[in-house]
């Protein structure tokens, strides 16, 4: 969508290292949130964020008191349906690198998602997500990563590095064998869905999601893949 007079500023607020200006906007009862000029997520669609806590925390295999890792808050949707999905005696970390995010999300954005950090399943650190995947070894059933645009990051050329073959190993080694990776893009990758392979990363999917109004449907995409489940040593009799 392109700017228009009728879109009131709300907040503006600068990415970390470089990564330009954050700014959202409010036009009655819509939200949007902009990097530089390029709308990075509205609140008037919300499908494929559903489905990327929906697919995970669904699978039959997992844990059921599973730790869960979300990168990115964005507008809160992801987190609330984890929360509608997580299984009982589960939680939810949240990492949002821009504290300015986690404060929109306790204020005029909160009621989008039903105010889903008041729930004392989430907690919320203000992180790097590269940093927490990067110290956690074997600690997370599920990841989500929704900090970006997908594989060609906008907010931040730092968030690249996830998508890289060390940043998916990082991710790969952050969870537990058996664990789920959920990786949201705004579009179609080849190459990234064979970097995953090369990983070793398991049933490697692709899932698209129609959003939008029927008449204009866009396509956005989730890619889930699993850690593999390391086979049990066997020692001699």
């Amino acid at each position: 969508m392109g700017l228009m007079n009728d879109w009131e500023i709300l907040e503006e607020t600068r990415v970390p290292s470089g990564g330009g200006r954050l700014t959202l906007y409010q036009r009655g009862e819509e939200f949007s949130i902009w990097i530089n000029e390029t709308e990075l997520m509205g609140s008037h669609v919300h499908e494929s964020e559903d489905e990327l806590a929906r697919l995970p925390l669904q699978d039959p295999k997992l844990n059921p008191n599973p730790h869960v890792l979300i990168g990115g808050l964005g507008m809160g949707y992801t987190l609330a349906a984890a929360l509608r999905h997580l299984p009982e005696g589960g939680r939810i970390t949240v990492s949002e690198l821009i504290p300015e995010v986690v404060k929109w999300n306790k204020g005029p954005l909160g009621h989008l998602a039903g105010n889903p950090l008041e729930d004392r399943r989430a907690s919320v650190q203000r992180k790097d997500v590269a940093r927490l995947l990067q110290n956690e070894l074997e600690e997370y059933d599920v990841v989500l990563l929704d900090v970006d645009n997908g594989p060609e990051g906008l907010t931040r050329g730092g968030n690249d590095w996830l998508y890289t073959e060390e940043g998916l190993e990082s991710a790969y080694t952050a969870l537990k064998p058996g664990g789920i990776l959920g990786i949201w893009s705004g579009f179609r990758d080849p190459a990234f869905y064979m970097r995953l392979k090369k990983i070793n990363y398991k049933d490697v999917r692709q899932v698209s999601v129609r959003v939008g109004p029927h008449e204009n449907n866009d396509e956005q995409l989730i890619w889930i893949c699993r850690r593999e489940i390391e086979p049990l040593e066997h020692h001699d009799q």
